[in-house]
């Protein structure tokens, strides 16, 4: 995968991670970005463990499983860096 396709790959991943979660996200677009692009490029590994790295057409599962990895790294983030975050 390149650069740009990562960065193009990154912004929809992370734009439709946040979508599926309920609420508000209090991250920047940047971070939404970035974590989009980890998103993308751990769930395309996992992808091609689990055989379905490339199909023919759209690579649905791949997508998806990109998807929910961003949006797991995306509650983390939130998680760690929350300001009403209350140790136990």
């Amino acid at each position: 995968m390149s650069i740009i396709g990562s960065i193009i790959a990154g912004i929809i991943v992370g734009i439709l991670a946040r979508l599926a979660l309920p609420g508000r996200q209090n991250i920047s677009w940047v971070i939404t970005i970035v974590l989009g692009i980890l998103g993308a490029l751990i769930g395309w590994f996992l992808a091609g463990l689990l055989g379905v790295q490339t199909t023919n057409g759209v690579d649905w599962l791949r997508w998806i499983i990109s998807i929910i990895v961003a949006a797991v790294l995306i509650v983390g983030y939130e998680r760690v860096t929350s300001r009403n975050h209350v140790a136990r």
